[in-house]
């Protein structure tokens, strides 16, 4: 019994030892874990962050470019001195901040590199570089920031910034982490996969003081950086600097669209601001001070801001009226200020409602679109027609134009912050009257540009290249090419017709002629020697001075440039947008501003909008000021709609309030 006893007990204590035996094998022989924990002890890991693509204009001028600049990594873990305070000094920061970064790299991961201090310069490099060998744990990577040479395109370009932690955990490719540099909005946003390239790796060597002893394993697991890819921009830079010069102390937005192609020649947003704020290691103080600044320049008006488009709509409305045959060339409506208010001018025909900009005129085309021109009720504002569905039918074709056109709707232009504005649709008008309950008398305000009606100054710009196509438009782009390949998204290269025939286009395009040479536009900004066609607009503003509104096109024939502007609280179209854009298109066709046009490009660049207003110029012939267009009547409990309605992104949600 005790024999066996005894041979149970050797057994187990020998299945005991096998066991460990075997688990020992599996650790040392089978598995690498401890080998690789050695490994990460004795080896570093570099990464290798690739150049940003840079970006040019159409014409080879560099609009962004990198600056190299230094970050100091650390790897908590093997970090090993007690003089926090030397190390403080050597550095250059405040001992409080030393404690914030560590606390905070520690807690992302103690065994991974972080970022300790970014965008060093390369003198303060210097400062220290020497003597870091001292502090096991800390090293120096190499990267680049953006810096841009002109100053300029900031809204368009946008900027880039350490990559939230929002972002982090929607990045589902793994390829960024915190610290890393992404693009926030503009080009550098929509064109992010493009602009990064991709990241390298390096192993290396390093011993107990964290000196580098060579790669590890000859470089065989290293991988090499590729650059970004280099972006041709659409825009010239010149036109740009040219029209950000003309918007200066002024708010609003200039947009020039290449007619033929889409491509986008200048977007400016007024006011605007340096993008070299937004880089180095000020520029999330500097970001704040923009946030807060009252004039609210991070705010892209040229795509954000949803106005009002005035009488610049009428050139839509009046194709509209004739493809719906409910007016021709020849139709004729006398100039009733009892519909409407206007300013004086003759009875008109189409081609010179165009040229005098006459509201009781599209009064009358807005409403016989509504009613399909099957009035059977005396011609009243507060009468409608005997079928009641008439108008809800009417409508409805109308929005369907309008949505033709991209008005009221995003262009997808590639930036990541445009909005659609608005063109109302009957529910609107059913929720806000009651279905039935409404009519013509609510609505009128619409046919010339007012009301619900609200576009951007991108969607006018648009607006403007289709009816210098004469019917058709490409979808407006800020990038002409990409890389070595010079690729360019297929989107941008598919021709959208309008659902108006072509035939039509000629008159208004006549109109639009008159209008720029003898009609509403300030005589002063007229240049007798470009064929420029365009259409002035007064937008309402309940806030203070109206919107001052200008949409052109040149030349008549095979026109190279299409264009609109939006200065706010201006006043009338004619005297301030279209002055900036005769001098924008002369500036563009012909590279330099005429010896006629500088007395008003001076005037145009001394205006203030935004600042202690200068004193008005006293004009010596009265017969140069321009007609005026007179603001219409609101439509009853009209929504204000002068004000910017859409609301901002997160990040800009303060400035907004």
């Amino acid at each position: 019994m005790q024999d066996n006893r005894k041979w149970v007990i050797i057994g187990l204590f020998t299945l005991i030892g096998v066991i460990f035996l075997v688990r020992l094998f599996m650790i040392q022989v089978m598995s690498d874990d401890f080998k690789r924990k050695a490994e990460a002890i004795s080896v570093k890991t570099i990464v290798d962050y690739p150049h940003r693509g840079i970006i040019l204009d159409r014409n080879g001028k560099e609009l962004v470019v990198n600056a190299p600049v230094y970050d100091l990594m650390v790897i908590p873990k093997q970090v090993a001195f007690t003089d926090t305070l030397a190390f403080c000094k050597l550095i250059g920061i405040e001992l409080e901040d030393f404690r914030k970064t560590w606390n905070k790299v520690c807690a992302y991961a103690m065994e991974k590199p972080s970022i300790f201090l970014n965008q060093i310069s390369r003198d303060e490099l210097h400062r220290f570089q020497d003597q870091l060998i001292a502090y096991p744990g800390f090293y120096i990577n190499s990267r680049t920031v953006r810096h841009y040479p002109h100053h300029n395109v900031a809204h368009a370009l946008g900027y880039i910034g350490e990559v939230s932690a929002s972002a982090l955990e929607r990045d589902s490719t793994g390829y960024y982490r915190a610290g890393d540099y992404v693009g926030i909005s503009g080009v550098e946003a929509a064109y992010e996969k493009e602009l990064r390239g991709q990241k390298g790796v390096r192993h290396i060597w390093v011993d107990n003081w964290g000196r580098e002893k060579g790669a590890f394993k000859e470089g065989a697991f290293d991988t090499v950086a590729v650059a970004g890819k280099n972006l041709v921009s659409s825009l010239d830079l010149e036109l740009q600097k040219f029209a950000e010069e003309l918007m200066v102390n002024k708010k609003g937005a200039v947009v020039a669209i290449e007619p033929s192609t889409g491509e986008i020649l200048a977007m400016v947003s007024a006011p605007t601001y340096d993008p070299n704020l937004l880089t180095g290691k000020e520029a999330s103080r500097n970001f704040g001070k923009l946030l807060l600044n009252e004039n609210k320049p991070l705010f892209n008006r040229a795509v954000r801001a949803a106005y009002p488009p005035g009488s610049t709509f009428k050139t839509v409305q009046a194709l509209i009226g004739m493809q719906e045959n409910v007016i021709n060339a020849q139709t004729v409506f006398a100039c009733n200020k009892a519909l409407v208010k206007c300013h004086y001018h003759p009875t008109t025909d189409l081609q010179h409602s165009i040229q005098h900009s006459c509201n009781p005129y599209y009064y009358q085309v807005f409403r016989r679109i509504v009613y399909q021109n099957k009035l059977t009720q005396r011609d009243s504002t507060f009468e409608a027609a005997k079928d009641q569905e008439n108008y809800r039918e009417g409508f409805t074709i109308w929005k369907r134009y309008l949505d033709g056109f991209n008005l009221g709707r995003k262009t997808n232009v590639d930036l990541v912050s445009e909005v659609s504005a608005s063109i109302p649709s009957l529910s609107l008008y059913d929720n806000r009257y009651g279905e039935g309950n409404w009519k013509f008398s609510n609505i009128y305000s619409l046919g010339i540009g007012q009301g619900e009606v609200l576009t951007t100054p991108l969607q006018l710009a648009n607006m403007a290249a289709t009816l210098a196509n004469r019917g058709y438009f490409y979808t407006p782009h800020l990038v002409k090419s990409i890389g070595e390949e010079k690729s360019i998204h297929p989107e941008y290269t598919k021709k959208h017709k309008v659902p108006v025939d072509a035939k039509h286009f000629d008159l208004i395009v006549a109109g639009m002629r008159d209008a720029y040479r003898a009609g509403t536009v300030w005589s002063q900004a007229v240049n007798p020697d470009l064929e420029i066609c365009g259409k002035t607009g007064t937008a309402q503003n309940p806030h203070g001075e109206d919107h001052s509104v200008f949409i052109a096109f040149a030349p008549k024939d095979n026109p190279k440039i299409a264009i609109a502007v939006y200065v706010e609280n201006a006043g009338f179209g004619g005297s301030w947008a279209a002055p900036v854009a005769a001098l924008a298109i002369e500036k563009y066709l012909k590279r330099e501003t005429s010896k006629r046009f500088e007395w008003l490009k001076s005037h145009v660049i001394n205006k203030r909008f935004i600042l202690e207003p200068a004193p008005e110029p006293i004009l010596s012939d009265s017969s140069s000021v321009p007609q005026k267009e007179e603001k219409p009547q609101p439509s009853p409990k009209k929504a204000d709609t002068a004000r910017i309605v859409l609301k901002e992104e997160k990040n800009l949600e303060r400035s907004e309030k």
